[in-house]
């Protein structure tokens, strides 16, 4: 039978490229698994992270085969990004991407008797084969979710098919309530006197299917009677058991738990599941915390879960690459609807060998992943034309989206379109729904300019399944102030944001998801913005999990029915003036406020939102929220002056900050209808901010239109550089009629350096 060992224990480490040791490295530093070395420095606001090629080594003993000709795989759960695995010196395999499950069969390379040399290779430095290229989080490297030894017999289920489990179950629902069971087990290595033994249980453990197949056409299907559909309310799963059978003996088990569900996306009705209309409202993730990178257990991985179950969402966009297989089963057992995709991001590689990669990623995604009733969507690529459009990348995306439907015809598949995208152009219409990152009210725009760009997409494109992708603005604990505005990094200005998307996404059902970014703040080392370095603050919920924004609970109040109130402004806890403001949120119908044990007055809330104006004593003062049978209590001081902490050193007074990238010298006037030329051999707003950096008189221009420098000093250069310098405007938004043509007019001056 099979037996899985966990090697988890007892491995040593070091952080130099030493090369293949030739016995076991007693002088290394010892660690356990998960392990990555970019657990601080991933995150510790010092700019850069090591990305170099290290060793792990652990010894280990053969397993007991109880009948000749067993076979013992070595099982990789992830090595990012690249990694080699060695056998007692030997080289058993190679394999290029960080985030899937690899194998392969080291029987050979194993004595017989006595201790084994397993070691493996990790590499993280940059190349240009390996997906990702360039992105806004830390790739960080190790073998972050560990290593198993599986032994079995000589006939098994395959173990070596893209890292899959060996079965594939498709549950289908039937009009008369029932359930049918589509299941395919992969068998290696049996004759004729092998036979597929196939159980199907409830969740009580009873026994409600079974069927029996020869091991060498092992598909079948297979009926349920009265069969319990997994919803988000009620995520049933029924557990799969496929038992490779000899005669009266079983020779090998494995088993997988399935939901029964049907669901689909229209464009003027948004998500449906199981027949209801339901709209897809949640976060995205990333598998990191705060000084253990992306090495997470797996409880930690399940409490990330509960995290997002509490704030009542009912989907998670898995970014931007596979994510563990504990997270998954996480969503299965809570019912989340998951959009789960591959590291295609931001810039496409030049290379040939990389879209090979893509391929191989995106088949170990579906074929590793295919029994998870939580997935539901595929997804081909996130943000790709920051690195600019072709006739390549839109074929690329053809391939890829045609892979997924060959491999996976049950599920929809969709992509991630940067903001600028074009509304009008040719990558839509190449996935079944798509979605766009949108952070209007943060890096350009009003946050009022969501639900209108939301409505002229879906007036011009009514056969197409929009979604958002991304939306979100930083927030940080430590900022606040009276009077909250774009990019002043407040977490005050955040809860405002996400009051007002929060509606916009409620008002309009169409939108199939949307997926803020991002649940947890996140480890991006070449980040150094708002004053924390090394992160996206965007998160609803701090790095460590230790803090929920006020941002999470006005989420809450719109997506989890559970009675609930919350005092926002806790952390803005010394405050100045004759009045301040008081604001609750809640899914009650009525929020009453007392101070200092009087009551100051009751409100029924408005889009989820009471506010309270209030006068407040010398000295400190407590404040308690009542709605139906939920309480919130906070405690604020009245001061002469706010603390300086509340404010980012360096605010822009301006409004919308930093928000507006591009000022026009007092001097010049533009001229909304001017015609853009663009001379052969002459800089333009078509040219990359790197093209335009080749050639330093257009640079200094430039930086000095921009009011900052450009360059591999500054954070998000890999990605930055690769932007039109439209592109780059698009983003920045509130720029005046006339200053494209403007801009335009000036990089003509200049020559293209190649």
């Amino acid at each position: 039978m099979r037996n899985v060992i966990n090697l988890n224990e007892n491995w040593k480490f070091i952080q130099k490229n030493v090369g293949l040791p030739t016995a076991f490295p007693a002088d290394w530093q010892d660690v356990n698994l998960p392990h990555t070395w970019n657990a601080v420095d991933g995150n510790d606001g010092n700019g850069a992270y090591d990305r170099g090629n290290y060793w792990y080594a652990k010894s280990f003993e053969t397993p007991k085969q109880p009948l000749a000709g067993g076979r013992v795989f070595v099982e990789i759960l992830a090595a990012n990004s690249e990694a080699t695995v060695y056998v007692n010196g030997q080289k058993v395999i190679y394999h290029e991407g960080g985030y899937s499950i690899f194998r392969a069969d080291i029987t050979d390379y194993c004595k017989e008797e006595g201790e084994n040399l397993l070691v493996v290779e990790c590499n993280n430095e940059a190349n240009d084969r390996v997906y990702p290229q360039n992105a806004d989080f830390t790739f960080y490297g190790g073998l972050y979710r560990g290593v198993n030894l599986i032994s079995v017999p000589n006939a098994h289920f395959d173990l070596e098919y893209y890292g899959g489990p060996g079965i594939m179950v498709t549950p289908k629902p039937t009009e008369c309530g029932g359930a049918t069971f589509e299941v395919e087990a992969f068998v290696k290595n049996a004759d004729e006197n092998f036979t597929v033994l196939y159980t199907i249980f409830d969740e009580e453990g009873e026994e409600v299917a079974y069927a029996c197949r020869p091991a060498s056409e092992p598909k079948t299907t297979i009926f349920v009677p009265d069969a319990n559909l997994w919803d988000f309310d009620d995520p049933y799963l029924y557990t799969v058991v496929a038992e490779l059978q000899r005669r009266n003996e079983s020779y090998d088990e494995i088993e997988t738990r399935v939901g029964v569900r049907s669901f689909s996306c229209d464009p003027q009705k948004g998500f449906i599941i199981n027949g209801v209309e339901t709209p897809l409202r949640g976060v995205s993730r990333h598998q990191d915390r705060v000084y253990e990178g992306n090495a997470l257990t797996a409880e930690e991985h399940f409490d990330d879960a509960l995290y997002i179950k509490e704030l009542g969402a009912n989907t998670i966009r898995l970014a931007h690459y596979q994510h563990s297989q504990d997270f998954y089963d996480a969503c299965d057992e809570l019912g989340f609807a998951i959009w789960a995709e591959i590291p295609f991001i931001s810039v496409m590689s030049k290379n040939p060998h990389a879209h090979e990669n893509c391929i191989q990623q995106m088949k170990e995604l579906v074929i590793q992943n295919y029994n998870h009733p939580s997935i539901m969507f595929w997804g081909v690529s996130n943000e790709i034309l920051i690195g600019g459009i072709s006739e390549q990348l839109l074929e690329n995306h053809k391939e890829l989206n045609a892979l997924v439907k060959e491999l996976d015809p049950t599920r929809l598949t969709t992509i991630a379109h940067v903001s600028f995208t074009p509304v009008d152009g040719p990558m839509h219409g190449i996935t079944d729904t798509e979605s766009y990152n949108h952070y209007f009210g943060w890096y350009g725009g009003k946050m009022e300019d969501n639900g209108p760009w939301f409505d002229n997409f879906h007036e011009k494109h009514p056969d197409i399944c929009i979604g958002v992708s991304e939306y979100g603005c930083e927030g940080i604990i430590t900022y606040h102030g009276p009077e909250p505005k774009c990019k002043d990094y407040s977490e005050d200005y955040q809860a405002l944001y996400h009051e007002h998307m929060a509606k916009v996404l409620d008002e309009r059902p169409w939108i199939w998801s949307s997926h803020v970014w991002n649940m947890f703040d996140f480890g991006c080392a070449a980040r150094n913005e708002g004053g924390v370095a090394g992160r996206n603050n965007k998160g609803l919920m701090t790095m460590d999990r230790k803090t929920k924004k006020d941002s999470y609970f006005i989420c809450k109040a719109y997506w989890n029915p559970e009675p609930m109130v919350h005092l926002c402004g806790k952390r803005y806890a010394q405050r100045a003036g004759e009045t301040v403001e008081i604001k609750a949120y809640t899914n009650q119908e009525s929020v009453v406020l007392y101070m200092n044990g009087e009551k100051v007055g009751e409100q029924a809330p408005v889009d989820h939102i009471c506010k309270f104006t209030v006068a407040m004593k010398d000295g400190f003062n407590t404040f308690l929220a009542v709605a139906g049978e939920v309480k919130d209590t906070m405690t604020l001081e009245k001061v002469e002056t706010e603390p300086e902490i509340y404010v980012l050193p360096g605010q822009d007074d301006s409004e919308g900050g930093a928000a507006n990238w591009f000022t026009t010298e007092g001097s010049v006037e533009l001229d909304a209808d001017a015609v853009m030329e663009f001379p052969e051999g002459k800089l333009s707003v078509k040219c990359t901010v790197g093209q335009v950096c080749k050639n330093p008189e257009a640079k200094a221009m430039f930086e000095k239109m921009a009011g900052r420098e450009f360059g591999p000093d500054m954070p998000m250069w890999g990605l930055l550089e690769n932007f039109s310098v439209e592109m780059m405007m698009g983003m920045a938004g509130n720029l005046p009629d006339g200053a494209m043509a403007f801009i335009n007019k000036k990089l003509n001056a200049f020559d293209i350096v190649e």
